[in-house]
């Protein structure tokens, strides 16, 4: 069983910033390696403290037999992460999906290229019993440490019962859970769970709700269990949203551990005015009003335009943006110059070394 060396472990509860890694591809919808290395250095040089590769961002399609890029992917971001590794702690995660079988499969692969965790999807499963998932989980926290996933049910997750995370935060070698429920009851349902869990302080929570980013961090869940009162908070994020313009991403949560501990009142007002900035241009880039249709090629517009990819292709030619999508960016590149990082970006292209 691989567990986290105790500096990784300290810097997961402490909370970073992880991408959610796209995937580069040239016109013809083959691997852009050129790109696909250099947006894991723009991930690190840019600051986030791991990145997650093989994920929903990295698309699902990897695995196919026809495409069969899962591994290489994965290779590919561990030996850029790895050449010079980061001075500062740096998690590598593994997106891992699929039945049992499928997941073990994978959770190897991770392995065997140094991942330090699985990115565990419940996505797909919908005629499994609740049970049955956990039996999932333990089994591959036998071999990885695993990161939970809440994937909301609008691209594919679905709704699970208080209980089923009163069990989950239970499995031995779980050590964080990325809630991207997208519902505020829902995402309830998960923090209750794990702060009346007996390894509530084991367990580090990451949001995944793009919709609700900045509230997430700032937020300290408080719930009266048997006339106690415990807590847990968000302490980073995994996230698509900052798979684009990491490093102000970066940026905003080193401001919301600074508001927090200092508990600067002013601050917090100004964090919660930024955030619906965030949200709506999170609504631009994930296209909620086409059911998200426009996801994936939002993150790549926004990559295309500062240099990072060449285009918005996705390995599903279906994939585009939404009609009037390219818009909405520009909209929301014009209102909030401040959250995009084109600058920096400019920067890292020029001195970049391949």
């Amino acid at each position: 069983m691989k567990q986290l060396s105790t500096t990784l472990k300290a810097h997961l509860l402490d909370g970073t910033v992880i991408p959610a890694h796209p995937l580069a591809l040239h016109f013809d919808r083959s691997l852009d390696e050129v790109k696909q290395r250099q947006l894991t250095r723009y991930y690190i040089a840019a600051g986030a403290g791991g990145i997650a590769v093989g994920v929903h961002s990295t698309q699902f399609e990897i695995r196919d037999p026809e495409i069969n890029l899962f591994e290489r992917v994965l290779k590919l971001a561990s030996e850029e992460v790895e050449k010079p590794k980061p001075e500062r702690p740096f998690l590598k995660i593994a997106g891992i999906c699929g039945p049992t079988e499928q997941a073990i499969s994978e959770a190897k692969i991770a392995l065997e290229y140094g991942y330090d965790m699985g990115l565990l999807s419940m996505g797909g499963l919908r005629d499994w019993t609740e049970l049955q998932i956990l039996e999932r989980v333990e089994k591959v926290a036998q071999l990885i440490p695993v990161f939970g996933f809440y994937l909301q049910p609008s691209v594919g997750g679905r709704i699970f019962s208080y209980d089923f995370w009163s069990k989950f935060a239970e499995i031995p070698n779980v050590e964080a859970i990325k809630c991207a429920s997208f519902n505020r009851y829902q995402t309830l349902d998960v923090m209750r769970a794990v702060a009346g869990s007996s390894r509530k302080d084991d367990i580090a929570m990451y949001t995944g709700n793009d919709d609700n980013i900045v509230a997430d961090l700032l937020t300290k869940y408080r719930f009266n269990i048997d006339g106690e009162f415990h807590d847990k908070e968000f302490v980073g994020g995994l996230l698509g949203h900052w798979a684009v313009w990491t490093q102000k991403a970066v940026e905003l949560l080193a401001e919301i551990k600074d508001c927090k501990l200092n508990q600067d009142e002013n601050g917090f007002k100004n964090l919660l005015t930024k955030g619906i900035a965030v949200t709506d241009a999170n609504a631009a880039i994930f296209d909620p009003a086409n059911s998200f249709h426009g996801c994936i090629p939002g993150i790549h517009e926004i990559l295309r335009r500062q240099g990072l990819l060449s285009g918005t292709w996705c390995l599903n030619p279906d994939k585009k943006l939404s009609h009037g999508q390219k818009e909405e960016i520009d909209r929301i590149y014009s209102s909030y110059p401040e959250l995009n990082d084109d600058a920096f970006v400019r920067s890292f292209i020029l001195g970049d070394k391949c």
